[in-house]
């Protein structure tokens, strides 16, 4: 793989790097005996790490990818399409345990499931090379999974002076995890979607879950799909709508929401202009199969 450079503030995205094959176009979701067929099959690199990596740099923000990564056919296999995301791969740590990383996504209409394996473990070698990197400002911790297997994450990058932020990422096990806010104690920004934040709060009603996280965090934008996002921040809570328009895949959807209301905060824009950025990355994203096709597909055109 090569490696891209940037100046300027830069942010690093933590996490793990999967292979998703995105089957579209089903009639109905599989099930058990049946044998069921897509009308579409993309391979793409995946992972909320990588794409929110992606689309961050697509928009302008020095992003380097912090994660391990297999050196497996599968992974092998990537290995061009990620090149050509502009990310900054210097930190990526090759590792024959690291892979096949892999998710298999399934899309009926508006509805996805997902069928992923982990591999490894989640420490990169590069983690405190990447965190003393000069040009670095802000950690993203892609999912709570990887927070949860490196429980210094959030300290450690508060030594070296860096804003943390955190997408929990839905994880059947760990979403209710009773030490959640704890390992999470730190973080400045934190970027759950609805269903993420019902669970951890309890609360079904979206604007009593962002009251809820705001005592926890000083920034959370709850992501509320097709209904938009919310926001509270600096004591005060804004709201978005997403705009219509035709969705081919919202797989990573949130994951780029993530880079553009991230790459506008970094820069200090107030609450709506944060939500305007998140939903603008957002919405070009479900316009293309797999978590980074609407980059691939701008930079075809």
């Amino acid at each position: 793989m090569t490696e891209t450079k940037s100046g300027g503030r830069a942010m690093l995205s933590l996490g793990r790097v999967y292979c998703d094959m995105v089957f579209n176009g089903l009639d109905a979701m599989p099930v058990l005996g049946r044998e069921q067929f897509a009308q579409d099959f993309t391979m793409t690199p995946g992972g909320g790490a990588l794409i929110t990596a992606a689309h961050a740099a697509s928009i302008g923000r020095p992003t380097a990818l912090l994660a391990r990564y297999g050196t497996d056919s599968v992974s092998r296999a990537l290995e061009e399409q990620i090149d050509v995301l502009g990310i900054d791969l210097q930190f990526l740590d090759r590792h024959p345990d690291a892979g096949p990383q892999i998710t298999v996504v399934m899309v009926d209409d508006s509805e996805r499931a997902f069928l992923s394996r982990r591999a490894g473990v989640a420490l990169p070698s590069t983690f405190e090379a990447a965190l003393s990197w000069s040009e670095a400002e802000h950690l993203h911790i892609a999912e709570y999974a990887t927070l949860h297997e490196i429980p210094h994450a959030v300290s450690a990058a508060k030594k070296h002076g860096h804003t943390v932020s955190l997408d929990p990422s839905w994880d059947s096990e760990l979403i209710r995890d009773p030490m959640f806010f704890e390992r999470a104690s730190g973080v400045d920004v934190f970027l759950p979607n609805l269903e993420e934040a019902r669970a951890l709060t309890r609360c079904l009603d979206a604007e009593e879950a962002l009251v809820h996280l705001s005592t926890h965090f000083p920034v959370v934008a709850v992501k509320c799909g097709g209904d938009g996002a919310l926001l509270a921040m600096n004591g005060k809570r804004f709201s978005a709508k997403t705009p219509k328009v035709d969705v081919v895949d919202t797989t990573g959807a949130g994951d780029a929401f993530n880079a553009g209301f991230l790459h506008a905060w970094l820069d200090g824009a107030d609450g709506d202009a944060c939500l305007a950025a998140a939903i603008d990355v957002g919405t070009r994203s479900v316009q293309a199969a797999g978590g980074t096709g609407s980059i691939q597909q701008r930079a075809a055109s």
